[in-house]
């Protein structure tokens, strides 16, 4: 569901914000080391965070998936270039 991944997207950005600031705001005060470290987990988020908020879900209408309507997949098929107009 569309909800579900865009609420695991933020939580990940969230997530990937809050180790930045943490990073260089607080841990570098007793290991630079460690804030690098952090900073590098960080780094790594925004695109997790991309694949899982672009991922197909069960109920996601895939591009050449027929949805049942029949109006809705003729004017689907136009755009593709699957049919020509009426």
């Amino acid at each position: 569901m569309y909800a579900r991944r865009r609420h695991t997207y933020f939580a990940l950005m969230g997530g990937c914000i809050g180790l930045f600031v943490l990073a260089w705001g607080v841990v570098r005060l007793w290991s630079v080391p460690a804030a690098v470290a952090m900073c590098l987990v960080a780094m790594v988020i925004p695109p997790v965070a991309a694949v899982v908020a672009n991922r197909r879900g069960p109920d996601d209408r895939w591009w050449d998936d027929p949805s049942g309507d029949p109006q809705s997949d003729e004017w689907w098929d136009e755009l593709d270039g699957k049919k020509g107009p009426r």
